[in-house]
């Protein structure tokens, strides 16, 4: 992965405006905003390989939004990032009608402070693969867990380390939010079991780092969609076989 990227999320509901467009051209939508984000992020980046533009469904697993669009990209200068936004901004605002944003997080990759080496378990961005489910939401620790000693706070991380550990299958991306939005982290999630990773969550409820944990919430999970199944989904007014 390259040292800097920035991932966003943005959580939309369609409008009434989508829902009463004829099937066809609700299901073209998808395709057409598939192709304008991945060509434009392909403008930001200086190595075109390093950007993305991932769909996930999200209702009816959260009724606030109806799916989600994961983008990142590699980011060398500031004239990237602004780039990055300037885009994505105009492409969602010219279907401003017909999509109504939930919600937004984003944030910056980094090197951990705790991790030692490369993690075999860190989420690819730009991976040509997807898992099924995605699991995010926002974090934010307590004043007291930045008040500890680096020592004492590399203990307790040491446990919560060793907890995720013995769950390979699971991948995790932590991006960094600090200044720029309401968290101080985002937690991103990946994975084949969704009962698998609600037992891994389980678990590090009791690791002695929970004690500093001031807000994990709101949990957001999703469903990974290719553009044409999305499109599939919700150009379809007929019942699903």
């Amino acid at each position: 992965m390259t040292d800097k990227t920035i991932n966003h999320f943005l959580f939309l509901k369609c409008s009434d405006d989508f829902w009463k467009l004829p099937d066809e051209k609700r299901s073209q939508f998808f395709i057409h905003l598939a192709e304008d984000l991945q060509k434009d992020l392909s403008a930001v980046s200086h190595d075109k390989g390093l950007n993305c533009a991932n769909f996930y469904q999200v209702s009816p697993m959260k009724v606030d939004a109806d799916f989600l669009i994961w983008n990142a990209a590699s980011l060398e200068n500031n004239q990237d990032e602004q780039r990055f936004f300037d885009r994505v901004g105009r492409i969602l605002m010219a279907r401003r009608h017909l999509l109504q944003p939930a919600a937004a997080l984003w944030g910056y990759t980094h090197p951990s402070v705790y991790a030692r080496g490369p993690n075999p378990q860190e989420v690819d961005p730009f991976a040509t693969t997807r898992q099924t489910y995605l699991v995010l939401y926002p974090f934010v620790k307590t004043i007291q867990w930045y008040l500890l000693g680096k020592d004492t706070r590399q203990g307790m991380m040491n446990e919560h380390i060793r907890i995720g550990r013995q769950y390979p299958e699971i991948k995790q991306l932590l991006l960094y939010s600090f200044g720029v939005q309401d968290q101080e982290f985002i937690v991103v999630y990946e994975t084949e079991d969704l009962y698998r990773f609600s037992e891994l969550v389980n678990e590090l409820r009791s690791s002695d780092v929970r004690e500093y944990t001031e807000r994990d919430t709101p949990v957001y999970s999703a469903i990974w969609r290719s553009p044409e199944t999305l499109a599939a989904i919700f150009g379809s007014r007929g019942a699903i076989e």
